[in-house]
């Protein structure tokens, strides 16, 4: 049974964020992880990096298709998720744990105002 823990935040291009402070932990959601399929290879950037809200940050491949992953807010990496590169199988066993991405630095909280609620995610997945 696919889960979408209450505290995240998602975004319909199917990230989550977890939001401590002004810091942002991003990844895909468990619809996004089974929907794909089994995770291959994961595309992250560089710490240090910055994004804007809703721009194309990395690419995840699997063994049905190849996407990209999208920022559901604006911020500069400050963090990466180095285990996926060996690990890629950690965004389907474990997507909102040991499966991550990215950590972010906000640049503007705001910007999460837009995203669903676990409640309104499931909702939108459902449909």
């Amino acid at each position: 049974m696919l889960t979408y823990p209450a505290e995240l935040k998602y975004v319909k291009s199917h990230e989550y964020v977890r939001v401590e402070g002004d810091t942002a932990t991003i990844g895909i959601t468990a619809f996004a992880a089974d929907q794909l399929g089994d995770v291959t290879f994961v595309e992250l950037p560089k710490v240090g990096q910055s994004f804007k809200n809703e721009e194309k940050f990395g690419v995840i491949e699997s063994v049905k298709s190849v996407s990209d992953l999208f920022m559901p807010c604006g911020g500069e990496i400050t963090a990466v998720n180095d285990k996926l590169s060996s690990e890629p199988e950690l965004v389907n066993s474990d997507c909102y744990g040991e499966g991550w991405m990215i950590k972010v630095k906000l640049t503007n909280k705001d910007e999460l105002n837009q995203a669903l609620s676990a409640d309104a995610y499931k909702d939108f997945v459902v449909e």
